[in-house]
């Protein structure tokens, strides 16, 4: 019987990074030097015909063709904010076997003096439910592969290129849809790829991971790489995480902590950001900074305060401004290094906490987190 080369489903070589890239390149039995010159081409260059790969032989570049391709998220829709921020609608396709509208994710990218920031997503939706946080209101269907995660990169890249911003994007962070260190298998190898030299060439510094607190994953995370690291704490003690992060009930305080100062044994001179969303009346009084201050102590911070964006029917409400300052000037008297996240995008549902994209299948949120972490 003979197979319909246009049934059979290729290969994207997104999902690979360079460790990968080499095996396969062995199981096509070729020498694993290609796996550098297609990153190379691939994610230095942003070239995704292989026809265009001028050092790999003819003869590879058409089997490559046959079997593989580059691809990345497709663009639904772009939105731009008045303050520059890009947002963008991305399309995923559909696993196989599954029917139906496929799942949706958002990326944004922040142009600032200096620097640009794009934000990426880890997964479609989030099962955590943080009470404060839009994306979380949409449920969770599924991780996203590795091409998926880098593939973002790739596209923003090109996308902003194509407004004359070549080499606009000077950091990432894992701070969009989903939970990263639940998705870790897929996750590492993306930001292996985000500091190759071969790939992106992004310094340890300029990439960020954002995490509610899965402490063993931390830890993990600490074999793997040493990418910075971003922790949501917003609360001080347990019992108000235990309502704001209901992850804390698996993982409180007196293990997240530990796990933070682990993570930085590894890290000389490096800081732990600590994002903290201000609530209006809820986490944002002055016992609550003190709370905080003593909680940290020890531990080298970045405490990053973030005026909440409000969504639909939500019951939460944002810190007056005198509040925020007061509560910054505070962890400042403490020796901290707490700033004040500047809302950028708004005005296009593109800041913290507001990301929704399109999540078609929402039966994962009723399965519980723990037995997502029973085998952590």
């Amino acid at each position: 019987m003979v197979m319909n080369p246009g049934t059979i489903k290729k290969l994207n070589l997104l999902d690979f990074d360079q460790q990968a890239l080499r095996g396969f390149f062995e199981s096509l039995e070729e020498k694993s030097f290609r796996a550098q010159q297609l990153i190379n081409w691939v994610h230095q260059r942003g070239i995704d015909d292989f026809n265009a790969m001028t050092n790999v032989s003819k003869s590879l570049r058409l089997r490559l063709e046959s079997i593989a391709e580059i691809r990345p998220p497709k663009v639904v829709m772009t939105q731009t904010s008045v303050d520059g921020t890009y947002k963008w609608l991305l399309e995923l396709d559909r696993p196989e076997g599954k029917s139906g509208p496929s799942n949706r994710i958002e990326m944004v990218f922040i142009p600032e003096p200096g620097r640009g920031t794009l934000c990426i997503s880890s997964q479609v939706g989030c099962s955590l439910d943080c009470t404060f946080c839009s994306t979380a209101q949409q449920g969770f269907n599924r991780n996203l592969t590795t091409g998926e995660i880098i593939g973002q990169l790739w596209l923003a890249r090109k996308l902003l290129s194509a407004h004359g911003l070549t080499g606009a994007i000077t950091n990432v962070v894992l701070m969009g849809m989903g939970e990263p260190l639940l998705n870790f298998n897929n996750v590492v190898p993306a930001l292996k790829l985000m500091m190759d030299d071969q790939a992106y060439g992004l310094s340890k510094r300029r990439v960020t991971l954002s995490t509610a607190g899965v402490v063993p994953m931390i830890d993990r995370l600490r074999a793997e790489t040493d990418v910075s690291l971003a922790v949501s704490l917003h609360a001080p003690d347990n019992a108000l995480r235990d309502k704001l992060v209901p992850i804390n009930k698996k993982f409180p305080l007196e293990e997240l902590m530990p796990a933070c100062r682990r993570y930085l044994d590894k890290q000389n001179k490096r800081r732990i950001t600590f994002e903290y969303v201000m609530l209006d009346n809820i986490n944002d009084q002055p016992q609550h900074a003190r709370a905080l201050a003593a909680l940290l102590k020890d531990i080298p911070s970045k405490i990053n305060l973030i005026p909440f964006n409000p969504f639909p029917n939500t019951v939460y409400k944002r810190s007056p401004d005198k509040v925020i300052e007061r509560f910054s000037m505070y962890l400042q008297k403490q020796g901290y290094v707490a700033t004040v996240r500047k809302t950028r995008g708004d005005d296009i549902d593109a800041a913290c906490g507001q990301l929704v994209g399109n999540v078609q299948d929402r039966s994962g949120r009723q399965i519980r987190f723990e037995r997502r972490y029973a085998n952590a």
